[in-house]
């Protein structure tokens, strides 16, 4: 295939390859977050394909790779959670030497951009989003998408017809192409290079408990959201939500019935892509950040130090200090504040946090000593090197409530962990002071 580019890679915190490739060289980065399943390679094959990425390249440096367990990439044992896949992508941009980069995330690559435009701003400078949705299944307050029970059923059809010209699943995804016997061949063919039937089926079920609503209000990057009116896979409803949840968004509804970007007319998607991005301002240094936030404390503080006496205590407050912080280090975190007897923390990633704050806890015994954490993901002000707002409040108040040696989470961070592996219980319904509403809490079980 001539004028395909070098396939490169790049390995992620958690040392995995990535594999990834950049076309064209114009002024503005655009890392392009594909769907369910990518092969940045047979991806050239398809003529549709092909002619789309040239297209986006003819204005900026387009930067494609494929996830973890897709692809070129490393496999994995099981589907990637949104963190790691924002793992996948910062590795990326690390690795081209980009700073700040346009975001665009296609079908299912839409959960991992908005969140990571939320979490990285600074690095964010606009987002674009085509066919893609806050959630994928109805809920009793998200009247739209299917319902569970059909999501599973066409996951499970997809599943037994993979890699087979005319399968179920490219009748949904290009209505349009789906009578062509030579567009199926090809879908089918980068169907078996991209994946296995069982690395969709698992990805597809994890998408199923992915919700990022309560990200949408944080994300502040100028935001392009386009959509076509009968898309079969994600009602257009969908993208006329997110249009009016994130601030600011501006939302293009095209003709059309396919749900795959390079079928029907591209073009029109293209153009509305060109014209959002090359008459865009840049924005000023982010000064709110959707951060995940750890609160530690030590339990009955006050009479340990006064049973051992300033020295001993002081000698032991060390030790502890010096647990906490090599397990900031391991897990990604960042010390924010230190309150005497517990830590303030940042992290840009839920799971993370989670398992930081399990491990202090069942590590903290060994000094004698009882640990409690709370742990919630929400908007914080960034001032210097600390972080200020509600979320750091509820964050505090969460972990207040936790008992010794337990770790209690909003259930924001529950919402935005699924597919991890992290087990939660139910602790009800509480009301934390000083904050509003009611907050729904859950006790890690197991990570």
């Amino acid at each position: 295939m001539a004028n395909v580019p070098e396939t490169r890679y790049t390995k992620t915190f958690d040392g995995l390859h990535i594999a990834y490739q950049v076309t064209g060289e114009g002024p503005i980065d655009l890392l392009f977050n594909v769907g369910l399943i990518s092969h940045v390679e047979a991806a050239w094959e398809l003529a549709a394909q092909a002619q789309f990425f040239r297209r986006l390249a003819s204005f900026s440096r387009l930067i494609r790779f494929d996830k973890r367990g897709s692809g070129l990439s490393d496999p994995v044992s099981r589907a990637a959670t949104l963190e790691e896949r924002m793992d996948d992508m910062r590795a990326v941009l690390d690795a081209v030497g980009s700073e700040h980069a346009v975001l665009m995330g296609i079908s299912e690559g839409g959960a991992m951009a908005m969140l990571f435009a939320a979490v990285y701003p600074e690095r964010t400078s606009a987002l674009v989003l085509y066919g893609t949705g806050a959630r994928v299944c109805r809920a009793p307050d998200y009247d739209c998408g299917f319902e569970r029970a059909f999501a599973e059923q066409l996951g499970a059809s997809a599943v037994e017809g993979w890699g087979r010209p005319g399968g179920r699943l490219f009748k949904i995804l290009a209505p349009g192409a789906a009578s062509d016997p030579r567009l199926q061949e090809g879908w089918a063919h980068y169907e078996r290079l991209a994946a296995s039937p069982g690395q969709f089926a698992d990805a597809t079920s994890m998408n199923f408990d992915i919700d990022i609503r309560s990200v949408l209000p944080t994300i502040h990057a100028p935001t392009l959201v386009v959509h076509r009116y009968d898309d079969l896979l994600f009602p257009v409803c969908h993208g006329r939500y997110l249009a009016e949840h994130i601030p600011g968004a501006k939302l293009r509804v095209l003709p059309g019935s396919d749900h795959l970007f390079c079928f029907g007319d591209a073009d029109g998607i293209a153009d509305e892509i060109e014209e959002f991005l090359v008459g865009a301002r840049h924005t000023r240094e982010p000064d709110r950040v959707l951060s995940t936030i750890l609160f530690t404390d030590i339990v009955g503080s006050t009479q340990r130090a006064s049973a051992l006496g300033d020295r001993r205590w002081g000698d032991l407050l060390d030790r502890h200090d010096e647990l906490v912080r090599r397990q900031l280090a391991h897990f990604g975190g960042r010390e924010i504040n230190t309150l005497g007897d517990g830590f303030v923390a940042s992290f840009d990633g839920p799971a993370r946090a989670v398992r930081c704050a399990r491990t202090i806890t069942a590590e903290v015994p060994s000094l004698d000593l009882e640990v409690r954490a709370g742990v919630h993901t929400g908007e914080c002000e960034v001032r210097g090197n600390d972080l200020a707002g509600i979320a750091v409040h509820v964050a505090a108040r969460v972990g207040a409530l936790a008992p010794p040696g337990e770790v209690l989470v909003s259930s924001t961070v529950r919402d935005l962990v699924a597919g991890s592996g992290i087990r939660f219980v139910e602790r009800g319904t509480h009301v934390l002071k000083g904050v509003p509403e009611e907050w729904r809490l859950f006790a890690v079980e197991s990570v």
